[in-house]
């Protein structure tokens, strides 16, 4: 998958001469631009934070089905699988990769980044492109309300249903976004940190429901709650769902290539593939009117 450079071989010196003198067609000089392209985009060129090595950011839990065990650098989980991918795409070897942990909301802040690109379903929005770069889209999700059984978000049809109940979201995120613009709870949103500490106030009864993206909601309610419920997804929730893209710093040099790399893996269907393994188990959810 990774890309290599185009190499044209010349086999005589009569041959060479003749190229040298005969004028450029538009396909020759089409070909050249593209070859400068891919040159470009090579660990050689690229400027990245260290010579011949990608680092790639994450948050601290990195959680499933993003990621597995906790460990991004083991490959495995959709998140980890694109960001290899795309690694491999631009021509770093799995061991010219190296990982950092950033917490979510850090990653979303002007300034300085310890890392070349972050994977950590960040949604591609305008206000965050106020400070921050982003790739293409390597995938599109749908927000999702969860709770338990027997609570009073439980058997909830309608976004009416829910706006007299108090509703979670993690910090800086397009689920409290969702939350807040699309349920609009009367008491307004409960704010956490976290997912975890979400899904802790969920289990506790402090609140009634969270607003996570769609497979983390499949995730979390069949295999880190008691009970756990998906109330339904969110139809308001994006143009077709949250577009989450490769964050990187305001203007990197890096970007066009991130974006070259993400829309090759989807042109060639590894993208499909990697959702396909890694995301099959999420089922489609009823939508809340």
């Amino acid at each position: 998958m990774r890309r290599r450079s185009l190499s044209v071989a010349v086999l005589t010196t009569g041959v060479l001469a003749v190229a040298a003198c005969a004028p450029q067609s538009s396909s020759d000089q089409t070909a050249a631009s593209t070859s400068a392209g891919q040159d470009a985009c090579s660990p050689a060129a690229l400027k990245t934070l260290e010579p011949d090595t990608l680092t790639i950011g994450t948050d601290q839990p990195a959680y499933e089905p993003w990621f597995s065990e906790d460990a991004p650098e083991n490959g495995k989980g959709f998140e980890s699988a694109v960001a290899y991918a795309v690694a491999d795409q631009l021509g770093y070897s799995k061991d010219q990769v190296t990982w950092t942990r950033v917490p979510f909301n850090a990653a979303i802040q002007p300034g300085a980044r310890p890392f070349d690109f972050d994977i950590n379903q960040f949604s591609i929005t305008e206000e965050r492109k106020q400070a921050v770069d982003f790739s293409s889209p390597y995938y599109t999700a749908s927000q999702a309300v969860i709770t338990t059984a027997g609570s009073p978000a439980d058997g909830a049809t309608s976004v009416a249903d829910l706006k007299g109940l108090k509703i979670g979201a993690q910090v800086s995120t397009t689920s409290l976004q969702v939350l807040s613009d699309v349920i609009a709870p009367a008491a307004g949103p409960v704010v956490f940190n976290s997912n975890d500490d979400a899904k802790l106030a969920l289990q506790n009864g402090q609140v009634d429901a969270i607003v996570v993206d769609l497979p983390t909601a499949f995730f979390i309610t069949a295999a880190e709650l008691d009970n756990g419920v998906i109330v339904g997804q969110l139809k308001n929730s994006g143009n077709g769902g949250d577009q989450f893209g490769l964050l990187l710093a305001k203007d990197s040099p890096l970007t066009d290539c991130v974006s070259q790399a993400v829309d090759a893996l989807r042109k060639d269907g590894t993208l499909d593939d990697l959702e396909q393994k890694w995301l099959s188990d999420v089922a489609d959810a009823p939508v809340l009117s």
